[in-house]
């Protein structure tokens, strides 16, 4: 430990806090992303409508089988090839890594946003739709005034969790040579030969974020079972 030099945490933090920034803001865009989309693929997954119904499942049950690698990989590499061959361009286009990175986050951070939107909404009594419907409210106004609301208040914990999961997840892009936090954290390590320093340092600051944020979930959970 007395070889370490510190001093690189230093000398490159300016680099480092915008790699953190660029983590934070793809966390965030795709946490909000994945619970518009995921919010659809919930109602349509309840839809009494058969085939919507299905094919929604499908998208979830592949998002979910399927590691978060390789659906980086697959949009990165291969939707571009899909582009070229519906369009007949000449040369595949240019989608550029971060592009594919928000895009890829929030098709499949939708799916497990989903479930837990599926979960929220079903644990609304049916009474209360009852009543939305005795009112003179139609679907689209009972689910838009009076179940989401609730759903969401309901799984709002559960929600935050899973943004904290992505959060740790989002360092997967690294692997594309987008410089989130740890891609910067890598740079600095392989430029200045601190290796050890560097993903130590990383490490410290995603266990410290990680655990203050689900301290904040823990409490938000309590406060929302007494209000109940």
């Amino acid at each position: 430990m007395s070889g370490l030099d510190l001093e690189v945490i230093t000398r490159s933090w300016p680099y480092l806090l915008k790699g953190l920034q660029y983590t934070v803001q793809l966390t965030v865009v795709a946490a909000i992303g994945g619970v518009i989309f995921g919010t659809l693929l919930a109602l349509a997954r309840l839809s009494s409508w058969r085939a919507l119904s299905m094919v929604a499942a499908g998208y979830v049950n592949l998002m979910r089988s399927v590691p978060l690698l390789l659906v980086i990989f697959w949009f990165y590499f291969l939707a571009p090839v899909l582009i070229q061959a519906i369009t007949g361009a000449e040369r595949p286009p240019s989608i550029g890594a971060e592009r594919s990175a928000y895009v890829t986050f929030i098709m499949f951070e939708a799916a497990y946003f989903c479930e837990i939107m599926r979960a929220g909404i079903q644990s609304i009594p049916r009474g209360q739709v009852a009543a939305a419907y005795a009112i003179g409210l139609d679907y689209r106004q009972a689910m838009q005034l009076v179940v989401l609301p609730q759903a969401f208040r309901n799984m709002l914990p559960v929600l935050l969790t899973q943004t904290i999961i992505l959060f740790q997840d989002v360092s997967l892009v690294s692997l594309l040579n987008v410089t989130d936090f740890v891609g910067a954290a890598t740079k600095v390590a392989q430029r200045d030969s601190r290796v050890v320093e560097m993903y130590l340092f990383v490490a410290l600051v995603y266990f410290v974020l990680c655990w203050a944020l689900s301290q904040g979930v823990r409490r938000l959970q309590a406060r929302i079972a007494v209000i109940r």
